[in-house]
């Protein structure tokens, strides 16, 4: 890993409870920071190789909350952290709770509840990186809730990756993670079905990603690009450079393009359905970040 543990956080107690390929790396990570890690995991047998480096490998969820201060889970969501840790039962009070499973902003906030009827603390997050680049300190981790429970052991929680606070929102770690991977697949779906458009007359997805990611994604998400976010703040989407309207053109054009070349249509009908909407709220002659109108609100099917 980049970093050495410090004096300070070596020996610090801390419990890992799930490993999937992202809590074995949490754990890893924490044992080579130098904490005495407790692990808890279903199937027990996920835990050998940490076992054999030194962990404690904890028979009941008891036993893995009592062991320390503080215990991470990382589950596949909420549903998987309440079935779990309510067999720890009293083992739970007065401990810090940090949960890193996937789930929404809603789940985030009855977890709040149920770790205060248990005499919890606890804060919610979300991890931003693959396992493998889980110890990094530029990989970011997400966290939101009680800010003096994060900085408490803001030490043990750097060493998995680069600790952002959100604010006291429990729910805010969820939010923003769901909107960045939201981000994430929208984008590369972009490419991939650009990358079929231009496939379809026999152009190779290497030849068109050299034109397509060095040229013209750095020109479309460059610095500029962040520096319109106060129009959106703003409401202000003025059409001086291209029209909501002559976007529409083009969203039309791009439909029509893959359903001559027998390429997959749905993505682009559903950009110009949403170009249509943003029309028909008035902002035909506003630019394409109009559509941002559009997204704030529910979708007309509800």
């Amino acid at each position: 890993m980049t970093s050495q543990p410090s004096t300070h956080s070596q020996h610090t107690n801390v419990t890992v409870i799930g490993l999937g390929p992202m809590g074995l790396a949490l754990a890893e990570v924490l044992q080579d920071r130098g904490h005495n890690t407790t692990v808890w995991n279903r199937t027990p047998a996920k835990a050998d190789d940490l076992v054999a480096r030194g962990a404690h490998r904890a028979e009941t969820v008891a036993e893995a909350v009592s062991a320390s201060p503080v215990t991470i889970v990382c589950l596949s969501d909420y549903d998987a952290v309440h079935a779990v840790l309510d067999s720890a039962g009293d083992a739970l009070k007065g401990r810090v709770l940090v949960n890193l499973s996937s789930g929404t902003p809603k789940e985030a906030h009855a977890a709040v509840d149920w770790a205060a009827e248990r005499g919890v603390s606890y804060l919610d997050g979300a991890i931003m990186v693959p396992p493998f680049l889980v110890g990094r300190p530029d990989s970011v981790f997400l966290y939101s809730g009680p800010q003096d429970v994060l900085d408490e052991h803001r030490e043990t929680l750097a060493g998995m990756g680069d600790p952002r606070y959100l604010g006291p929102d429990p729910g805010l770690a969820v939010l923003y993670n769901t909107a960045l991977l939201n981000m994430m697949y929208a984008t590369m779906n972009g490419f991939l079905h650009a990358t079929a458009l231009v496939g379809s007359a026999g152009v190779s997805a290497v030849e068109f990603a050299d034109l397509a990611l060095n040229w013209f994604m750095p020109s479309v998400l460059d610095s500029s690009f962040a520096g319109q976010a106060a129009d959106l703040d703003a409401g202000h989407y003025p059409g001086d450079a291209g029209t909501m309207e002559m976007n529409l053109n083009a969203l039309e054009h791009i439909t029509r393009t893959s359903a001559e070349q027998g390429v997959h249509s749905d993505q682009p009908r559903l950009m110009r359905s949403v170009a249509e909407q943003a029309i028909a709220l008035g902002h035909g002659g506003d630019n394409y970040l109009a559509v941002f109108e559009v997204f704030k609100k529910a979708s007309p099917a509800g």
